[in-house]
């Protein structure tokens, strides 16, 4: 989010016409009012039957108050648009016939950009791209000077460092679509190519008196897990790609965009050890090669440490929570016993109302929290985190205090053997399933793990009795996906994941 709002001018905030500024509007709004970028309020689909605008609008001038808006950004002008039909009007009265108020107003309220075409060329990288055929492409927005395909150019690297190299290639934007230019001058976003190992954050500047922007700050990646090739008796079955080598080109190809992640080699050859910014960037990777037709199999995440003088250190994140007051609570007491200290509480009194809640936690204390915070708050708080430093180590966190059930032998579960089982503790597989040896089928109500025939037939006589066909009543199985699967395994576990099922 703050590398986007770096390239832009000004922002239009989108909002449903009946549902309102929803929990997720909060936190791009701030982090565009604290960039001082002047907004344009758009309230969408006004032909719906529930539409209330008004009442939206009284609430988008509430959020902007929350979020402590100075008295300039309160002054933003409001349009009534249906993008379906693809009008916008100023007025709710008012009959629209097209997109041009909105287009007027942004002439009107967005600046132009600022910054000096005559000027030391300034470049900043704020997002990369690949291609096969020119290799890395970096993404940024000229903040001053001009810039020619066949410049000589100076790349100044994170380290300050003065890296010599040559534009091969300029690209322009047009809508989606990246156009081939000549050249681009100060306010324009531009994409390069032939710069060899250019990252965001650096700069590009003019050869000979090379002047260096402020970089945002990329991350540490605090979360590591290891990928390895999928060896259960079900492996190959689904997956396009399932060796050693996919696995290791796949990685690889990641690294030239995604810039926070790091890839390690370990003793094995099949294994790599993935390290990233939490459990949701390695499972978003994770899901989308499983999507692309890649078999693998996971370990439990496990956090990156440092050490100091002797001491071992671990990194600890701004845990940021916006949720209704009525839970406030049970949030502190489960924050709490993942050593999350509170820093900062704020509430504006109202009845019903939302706080906002800031913690220091360490990153291990995050692994599965985001699940259990939206199951407690009924699904309404919302959670961001920021990398705050590495302190020293916070003690033990309580983790699961519960054993695995493990299917004893290969087959299809059936309904009889789950009904015997479901009392030993919850199960993850309905009847009809296939199992096989040592796969984890459920979640043991006891600390240790117990071995189960999930695929036990019941035996059939000549002998009748009153009670011998009596209906089974299953109880509801929990179904298990890629987050849960990778919060809920233990050291000795693996999540397999393939194209079709984890």
């Amino acid at each position: 989010v703050e590398r986007a709002l770096k390239l832009v001018d000004g922002v239009l905030l989108l909002v449903d016409a009946s549902e309102g500024p929803l929990p997720q509007t909060r936190y791009v709004l701030r982090k565009a009012l604290e960039a001082k970028l002047p907004p344009i309020v758009v309230v969408n689909k006004v032909d719906r039957s529930d539409a209330r605008p008004q009442e939206v609008v009284n609430e988008i001038y509430d959020l902007f108050i929350d979020l402590d808006a100075t008295e300039e950004q309160l002054e933003f002008p409001v349009l009534y648009a249906n993008a379906r039909r693809g009008t916008a009007t100023t007025r709710r009265d008012e009959p629209a016939e097209n997109l041009a108020p909105l287009f007027q107003a942004i002439l009107q309220h967005i600046p132009a950009p600022a910054g000096d075409p005559r000027e030391v060329l300034q470049l900043l990288v704020a997002n990369l791209d690949y291609s096969e055929y020119h290799g890395r492409l970096a993404i940024g927005r000229i903040f001053s000077g001009t810039l020619a395909r066949g410049d000589e150019v100076a790349l100044v690297k994170l380290d300050g460092a003065i890296q010599k190299t040559r534009i091969t290639k300029l690209y322009g934007f047009e809508g989606l679509a990246r156009v081939d230019i000549d050249r681009a001058a100060a306010g324009e976003i531009v994409a390069l190519a032939g710069v060899e190992g250019i990252t965001i954050g650096e700069t590009v500047t003019s050869a000979e008196t090379p002047r260096a922007l402020v970089h945002v700050p990329v991350d540490e990646p605090t979360i590591s897990m290891v990928f390895t090739v999928n060896t259960s008796p079900f492996s190959g079955r689904e997956g396009t790609y399932v060796t050693s080598r996919h696995l290791r080109e796949r990685l690889e190809k990641e690294l030239l965009t995604n810039v926070a992640l790091r890839v390690e080699d370990t003793e094995s050859t099949d294994s790599f050890k993935v390290q990233g910014r939490g459990e949701l960037h390695l499972a978003i990777l994770i899901e989308t090669m499983r999507r692309e037709g890649y078999e693998l199999a996971v370990g439990k995440p496990e956090i990156v440490t440092r050490e100091v003088n002797g001491e071992v250190q671990e990194p600890i994140e701004q845990l940021i929570l916006d949720c209704p007051a009525d839970f406030v609570g049970v949030l502190m007491q489960k924050i709490g016993s993942r050593k999350g200290i509170n820093t900062k509480m704020v509430g504006h009194g109202r009845p019903g109302g939302r706080v906002r809640l800031e913690f220091l936690i360490p990153s291990r204390g995050l692994i599965g929290l985001r699940s259990e915070i939206l199951k407690d708050t009924r699904g309404t708080a919302v959670m961001n985190t920021l990398f705050d430093g590495y302190a020293a180590w916070q003690g033990e966190i309580a983790r699961r205090l519960t054993g695995s059930l493990v299917a004893d032998r290969a087959g299809r579960t059936t309904g009889y053997a789950l009904y015997n089982l479901q009392e030993r503790g919850e199960l993850f597989v309905g009847p009809g399933v296939e199992v096989y040896e040592g796969m984890v089928i459920g979640e043991n109500a006891r600390w240790d793990d117990m071995d189960v025939n999930a695929v036990k037939e019941k035996k059939q006589t000549n002998m009748r009795a009153s009670v011998a066909d009596e209906a089974i009543r299953l109880i509801p199985v929990r179904p298990i996906n890629l987050e849960l699967a990778m919060e809920f395994i233990a050291e000795d576990e693996y999540v397999e994941v393939t194209p079709q099922s984890i």
